[in-house]
């Protein structure tokens, strides 16, 4: 290296050849992210009769280290709804500012609606939510600059009922009793369906029930899943608010089936 301070981080010309600048030129054309680099993995949900219990672990892996073991991927909104995101940690964090700055305004507005005119009007819900996140993907998606996201937005609807739906980076939505990100679609999904396989048998799941199978889900995805960590947060949101808690730990871990493991591929116990 040249140790001179004027040269400080750059490789000797006399060494190395002429120092390409070309990527400081802010001439070229506009360029947007191509792949995520620091990311986190799975986020899951399941109905049940008065809610939506949702998780996802606390880790940000940058490629394929785990580097970030405190990243916190729940956000409430307006305490009654909880958004859970996959995908790129930057463009969490930046919808994650831009949620708070409607929270602030859509507050802001609720409460001078209440001082002026009486009995504020509802403020916005989960499918209220979900539907200005599905149109805001859509947009940035076409102007090829994606939102490299997967998000789950969990709460109650217009009628009060549970409310279970998810939007990805091209806007794509699709909601079900049962929604999983990641990893998760191919793991945790068999599982929650398997108790919640339509409305009806959402319906019929207790609070604590569902806990218990989101939690079954989390030690399945630390089992199978690289990207996956033991450390979690998990959310019940029902019609009076939204419980979070952001620290919790994998209980009764067992690794017995290990044993049984022989390889890849097709196997003969």
């Amino acid at each position: 290296m040249d140790h001179r301070p004027q040269a400080w981080g750059r490789p000797r010309d006399d060494v190395y050849g002429a120092y390409d600048a070309s990527y400081l030129n802010h001439s070229a054309p506009k360029t947007a992210t191509q792949s995520p680099i620091v990311t986190g993995t799975s986020v899951i949900a399941i109905k049940f009769k008065d809610g939506v219990v949702m998780a996802a672990d606390n880790l940000a892996s940058y490629g394929s280290l785990a580097r970030f073991t405190d990243v916190k991927r729940l956000r409430t909104f307006l305490s009654a709804s909880v958004v859970g995101f996959g995908g790129d940690v930057s463009d969490m964090q930046f919808l994650d500012r831009h949620l708070n700055e409607l929270a602030i305004d859509e507050a802001y507005e609720h409460e001078t609606t209440a001082s002026v005119s009486g009995p504020a009007p509802g403020q916005l819900n989960a499918a209220n939510l979900h539907k200005y996140l599905s149109k805001l993907m859509y947009r940035r998606r076409n102007d090829f600059d994606p939102l490299w996201n997967q998000i789950l937005v969990a709460g109650v609807d217009g009628a009060q009922q549970p409310f279970l739906a998810s939007v990805d980076l091209r806007g794509t939505t699709f909601t079900s009793p049962s929604l999983a990100t990641g990893f998760g679609a191919m793991l945790a999904q068999p599982i929650m369906r398997r108790y919640a396989a339509t409305e009806e048998d959402a319906a019929k799941l207790t609070r604590d029930q569902a806990v218990d199978i989101v939690k079954e889900c989390m030690k399945v995805l630390f089992y199978r899943d690289a990207r996956s960590l033991d450390r979690y947060s998990i959310a019940v949101v029902t019609r009076e608010g939204v419980e979070l808690k952001e620290d919790e730990q994998l209980e009764k871990q067992s690794w017995a089936f290990a044993e049984r493991i022989r390889g890849y591929g097709t196997q003969t116990v």
